[in-house]
């Protein structure tokens, strides 16, 4: 489905435009998907995406209250706009659990004032229908992990368009480093993530927030250059077809790596393992996935990765053995004081 590439758009702003899209498509039924798309100004794709989300909202979670959404890929069907439009009463458990969930999101550091504002309106509302509902959940409390404040902060930084210093563990090098990084948007595949343009390498980079250790909100603003945004509906590692082949042959303990690496085959070997063939634009990279797989596996192809893979398994086997041979002199010398 062709379209217009994907916006930098933070989780707030596709909330307002699908809560928006409601309204919109419950007063023109039949709507041609690129006719609403381009009324949002927004790609088809993006349009897809959200019209995916909505079937899962509705008035509560039992089935015939949920929006009963979906498209043929030419136009938009909404099969029961008159079953969700019946004014909403909350039950004592949904009035709790709605006025919990405001009141923990309205204490999020970093989220905008305007939003803050907007969200203890709507709580002080919904806390004057909810009667003996509201005085329950004023026992109640929930805190958020550190991803929530992170999150907030990536999502102003965006709004504000403001440069952001983190601190970032990398588990491919298990390291923690610094970074400027100049936010363009957030996306959730799987885990949420920031994407971004990192001023430490000069690139586009990913970072996933619950692997930020700290963040700060800088004052200079963020500039990152024009980049064409990634459709990251298949995941965020998509290798391109001219990237380099590699082949790898894991045996039955290193079957995880199909389930990690995107790949373009992935064959069973009679001892139960794989040989798996993928593609990656930096095939040395794969030369720490070596090592980690050990016996369960090891590089086929290209020769030159093989030779490389094997001569570091070498290496770390060789100061694997220098330090137990100085531990062994340190604990003889040790007995020998005695």
């Amino acid at each position: 489905m062709a379209g217009k590439p994907v916006r930098p758009t933070s989780a707030i702003d596709q909330t307002r435009r699908m809560l928006s899209l409601v309204t919109y498509l419950r007063e023109r039924p039949g709507a041609r998907v690129e006719d609403v798309a381009r009324a949002f100004g927004i790609s088809e794709d993006e349009l897809v995406s959200d019209l995916d989300v909505l079937p899962m909202c509705g008035t509560s979670f039992r089935g015939g209250d949920l929006l009963d959404i979906d498209t043929d890929g030419e136009r938009i069907w909404w099969h029961n706009p008159d079953d969700v439009a019946e004014p909403l009463r909350l039950a004592a458990d949904e009035a709790t659990a709605l006025l919990v969930a405001a009141r923990a999101v309205a204490t999020l550091p970093g989220l905008r004032e305007s939003d803050r504002q907007a969200l203890l309106r709507a709580t002080a509302k919904v806390e004057t229908a909810a009667g003996e509902a509201a005085v329950s959940s004023a026992r109640l409390s929930v805190t958020f992990e550190s991803e929530g404040g992170v999150f907030a902060d990536v999502d102003r930084a965006i709004s504000e368009r403001r440069r952001l210093w983190i601190r970032y563990y990398s588990p491919a090098r298990d390291e923690v480093t610094e970074r400027e990084i100049d936010p363009i948007r957030l996306v959730s595949v799987g885990h949420t993530y920031v994407e971004a343009w990192c001023r430490r390498s000069e690139a586009r980079r990913t970072f996933r927030l619950d692997r930020v250790a700290e963040i700060k909100i800088l004052d200079e603003p963020s500039a990152p250059p024009e980049v064409e945004l990634r459709d990251l509906s298949e995941g965020l590692v998509q290798p391109a077809a001219e990237d380099p082949e590699v082949v790898v042959e894991v045996g039955p303990g290193g079957r995880w790596v199909a389930e990690y690496y995107p790949h373009d085959s992935a064959d069973e070997l009679p001892d139960g393992g794989l040989h798996i063939t993928l593609r990656t634009p930096d095939p040395a990279s794969l030369r720490r996935l070596a090592l980690r797989l050990g016996r369960d596996g090891r590089i086929v192809s290209p020769p030159e990765l093989a030779d490389s893979a094997r001569q570091a398994a070498r290496q770390a086997l060789a100061a694997y053995d220098g330090m137990e041979i100085r531990d062994a002199g340190v604990a003889h010398a040790a007995h020998d004081g005695q």
